[in-house]
């Protein structure tokens, strides 16, 4: 590697360097299997023209397992991987390119020399579905397009509103009867690859910190991105060894939800910090980093947030 590439690769805005990887690849983990009794048998046409079929629903289904693809980079300098749990209604794609086509977080976090495993969690993307109400006890939640305009705090953020149409593309349905589900699945992977460092969002701020209390000896750090659920108060005393990092963006007071939102969060982390634990809260405007919406990491800066949570990681003791 020359000089001048090895410099650009502790650029924070370095997009152009290459990607270099030891290996990729992509399984499915978890789930379990549920047996279907007492449906009718239907008969289906599954291509125009074709042949009528006889479909018996009834039998065993493997249902809520999920996605996982990971991506090895040549030079790792990450001590352990870096595991990326996305929001509601949302899939591994939030991590990947943003909106507008610019470097995620993945990228940027591989050419680092992290192992990253991004994730489609149970019910998202390609970890498939499966049928309620006899496996999800509920229907699926469909957002419009102008709720998470809105319930993201993109008005007057960094957020490339000129690819909004872009990012609802990647929306997808989501239950609210799946949690345990993808808690346990969740469990699965952590119990596969790690020790690591779990990084999650919003909705997956319940499940990191559950999951990192179910495995406390398998996470080594916590990096809290926005998150809109917590773990369990009555065991936030087997997250005092895990260092935690909790990460909040702008407008949050001129929200109706995320003051509360962001109360709830800040009491966690204060009952973990008074359990013995390692707990540091950003406010991005405090530390000179302003404008960013509730999904920082499609941000025009959002780069310049990945580097400061880089640097924790740092400190940490983390990173080779």
């Amino acid at each position: 590697m020359n000089a001048r590439l090895a410099l650009c690769l502790l650029v924070a805005g370095c997009s152009s360097a290459p990607l270099a990887l030891r290996d990729m690849g992509s399984f499915h983990v978890g789930g379990r299997e549920v047996t279907i009794s007492g449906k009718p048998v239907k008969e289906v046409v599954f291509t125009p023209g074709g042949v009528p079929a006889k479909i018996d629903p009834n039998g065993t289904y493997v249902a809520e397992a999920m996605y996982v693809q990971y991506f090895l980079p040549a030079n790792r300098r990450g001590a352990v991987p870096l595991l990326m749990w996305h929001g509601g209604g949302l899939t591994g794609v939030t991590y990947e390119s943003t909106p507008d086509g610019r470097e995620g977080w993945l990228n940027w976090f591989v050419k680092r020399g992290w192992d990253v495993y991004n994730s489609d969690a149970v019910e998202r993307g390609r970890a498939g579905w499966a049928m309620y109400p006899d496996i999800f006890k509920s229907e699926p939640i469909f957002l419009p397009k102008a709720d998470p305009y809105g319930r993201f705090r993109m008005a007057g953020s960094q957020f490339p509103v000129q690819a909004y149409d872009n990012f609802m593309r990647q929306v997808v349905p989501r239950w609210t009867t799946t949690d345990e589900a993808i808690i346990a699945a969740y469990t699965a992977l952590v119990d596969r690859v790690c020790p690591c460092v779990l990084l999650f969002h919003s909705q997956a701020g319940q499940f990191g910190f559950r999951v990192a209390q179910a495995r406390p000896e398998k996470v080594k750090a916590l990096i809290a991105v926005e998150p809109a659920g917590q773990g369990d108060p009555r065991q936030v005393d087997r997250l005092k060894a895990i260092p935690t990092l909790f990460v909040y963006g702008d407008n949050i007071e001129k929200d109706a939800r995320w003051p509360q939102i962001r109360k709830n969060g800040v009491a966690f982390g204060e009952a973990m910090r008074a359990a013995g634990g390692k707990v540091e809260l950003v406010d991005l405007p405090q530390a000179g980093i302003r404008g960013n919406s509730h999904m920082l990491m499609m941000d025009r800066n959002n780069l310049e947030v990945a580097a400061l949570i880089q640097r924790w990681l740092e400190q940490q003791g983390l990173y080779q």
